[in-house]
């Protein structure tokens, strides 16, 4: 195992587990216990862990939200709904994309359609662990927006995320929320976020929203946009939840998957 391959080994198991011992991570990864100290030092030289007495703690997020998300591609509920939404997709459009675990997991099924090698696809994100994975394939065209990184969500926000997504226009915006309802629409913690999520959805012709069950009906602190603006819910909540009635009595195309 090469030394970056047992760095990301050693910050997927502080992920987990909070602290490692010399010992176990040696035992873990099948590798020399002088090994596991020389890179214990070259992660607290990093500042991504804190040196303890025979081992090492996490400090922060910076590998645990890097760990959930790439966890999030075993989750059979998100690999429901970004399957079905990534099949929503025309060939050759142009994808806006906010961040989230829902939203990480339809921009990896979206770009790995085989049938976009021929038309291409362009994807417009304020994720950057999206853009970085969407970089990658060739026959995608990825637009990263730029502004400030939050490192809650790796999503960018600010002027230089709305200067730049001023001067787009998007076939269709797929956005991850925090809820969804017929009265109070699409709602997220953070009012940054919304605002580069609202401009998404003002720049483009339609409107997708992904989200699992347990967020509708829900609640969360600023408006994204008004229920009439989604045009599709992708979502795991069963043909008989209360608020797929409601969405789709509003105009919502709503796919229960």
């Amino acid at each position: 195992m090469s030394s970056p391959s047992r760095l990301s080994s050693i910050l997927d198991l502080l992920a987990t587990q909070g602290r490692l011992t010399v010992g176990d991570a040696a035992t873990q990864l099948g590798v020399s216990e002088a090994t596991i100290r020389r890179d214990f030092a070259e992660l607290a030289r990093r500042r991504l862990v804190s040196r303890n007495h025979g081992g090492v703690v996490a400090t922060g997020v910076a590998y645990e939200l890097p760990y959930r998300y790439r966890s999030s591609q075993h989750d059979s509920d998100l690999e429901r709904i970004a399957a079905a939404a990534a099949d929503l997709v025309a060939p050759g459009a142009v994808v806006a994309i906010n961040g989230g675990t829902t939203t990480t997991t339809v921009a990896r099924h979206l770009t790995a359609r085989d049938d976009l090698a021929e038309t291409g696809l362009t994807l417009v994100t304020s994720a950057l662990n999206i853009a970085v994975e969407a970089v990658l394939r060739p026959h995608v065209r990825c637009v990263s927006l730029g502004g400030i990184p939050r490192p809650e969500s790796y999503e960018v926000t600010g002027p230089l995320a709305i200067a730049g997504l001023n001067q787009l226009w998007p076939h269709v915006a797929i956005l991850g929320v925090n809820g969804l309802s017929s009265r109070e629409g699409a709602t997220c913690e953070h009012e940054d976020e919304a605002a580069v999520s609202r401009l998404m959805v003002e720049r483009s012709t339609e409107v997708v929203v992904v989200a699992a069950e347990a967020k509708l009906g829900q609640r969360a602190f600023t408006v994204i946009c008004d229920a009439a603006q989604v045009s599709t819910l992708v979502t795991t909540a069963a043909e008989d939840h209360p608020q797929v009635a409601l969405l789709r009595e509003g105009g919502t195309t709503v796919h229960c998957v």
